[in-house]
Order: C-alpha cells, then structure tokens, then sequence
C-alpha cells in the first residue's frame, strides 16, 4: 500500500520537519498543552496516510492542513511583546473581537471544510444540488470545529494553565469557523463548476 501519492512528499516532509522542531520546542519549554497538540495532529497525519488511497485528497487540502499546523503550532510558542501569538489581536474595537486565534480557525476550518467535501464528494456524483450539498458540507466542516472546541475543553481539564479562553472565546471561535467553511464553499463551488 503506497501511503504518499505523486506531488505529496514535500508536503510530508514539511510537515515532519514543522512537527519534530516544534516537539523540541514544547518539551524543552515544558509547554504540556501543545505536546498533547502535537500528538492530535500525529493522530491526523496517520489518518491521512491511511485513508489517502481512498480519498482523493487535493494537494491544495493537504498544504492547508500543513499550513493551519504551523499556524496552530506558532500561536502557542511564539511570543510578541511577552504575549503568546494567540493572544495578539488583530482587530480591536470595545472588546477584543478578532484575534490570532479567530484567523487561524478561519484558515483552517476552512481547510476542514474541503476535506469534508472531498471525503463526501465520490458519494455526490453528479453534483445537482447544489443548496443542499452546501448545507452538508458546511455542516460537515463546523462539526469539525465543533469537535475541536470539545479537545480544547479537555485541554483545560488536563492542563489548567491554558489560554483557551471561555466562552466568548468558544463563540468567537464557532463564528470564524463558519466564516471559514463559508470562504471553502466558495471555493468549492469555484472548482467544481
């Protein structure tokens, strides 16, 4: 069973090299939340090889997988003015509205939402309707981020000292994630028609 197809080597290879430089990182800074983080997404990267004869994983899929790791991974290691990425807001207005956090949901739910497609895409042939598809599928991704927000919860429960936020920061994440899925729609529909 041949893992990796033509083009995704030097998908994997960077995703190795992102995931053994940031396991260094972690474990050198004792950084607990993001070791167990590192292990979730060892967990997605042997799914991936696993399932990647059956699904037809686009490479543009798979290098946003890669590319929300490194945005995932960075905001909890990297620190500007004392803070950890995360924590850097990009919008403010009364209250801190739309952070490091919220893009990095956007980028990769969005990602989360094109994977949905491509594993549900081979059962939709011929695509006809499209409204209904498009409910699946946006669904499909914010069941994704819905999963996710579950670990991060578990997160706090294992590791008490993470910035995970409560829930103004689980909601702001829900609204990027549908943000997210909204943009890989478009997407979708862009490629598919």
């Amino acid at each position: 069973m041949k893992l990796i197809k033509r083009g995704q080597l030097p998908i994997l290879i960077t995703i190795l090299v992102m995931l053994s430089a940031f396991s260094v990182y972690y474990f050198t800074i004792r950084n607990y939340e993001f070791i167990m983080y590192i292990f979730v997404i060892l967990f997605f990267l042997v799914l991936v090889l696993l399932t990647n004869n059956k699904v037809h994983y686009s490479n543009t899929s798979l290098w946003g997988l890669t590319l929300w790791g490194a945005l995932h991974m960075a905001g909890g290691g990297v620190f500007i003015k004392g803070d950890v990425l995360y924590k850097l807001i990009l919008i403010h207005f009364t209250e801190s509205i739309f952070r490091y956090d919220q893009f990095v949901h956007i980028i990769g739910f969005g990602v989360a939402t094109l994977i949905m497609f491509e594993l549900l895409k081979p059962k939709l042939k011929p695509i006809k309707y499209w409204a209904a598809i498009s409910i699946v599928v946006v669904m499909a991704g914010l069941g994704v981020g819905a999963v996710n927000e579950i670990v991060e919860y578990i997160a706090t429960l294992l590791v008490p000292e993470t910035g995970v936020g409560g829930y103004d920061n689980t909601l702001l994440d829900l609204i990027s994630d549908l943000i997210g899925a909204l943009f890989a729609l478009l997407i979708i529909r862009c490629r598919e028609e």
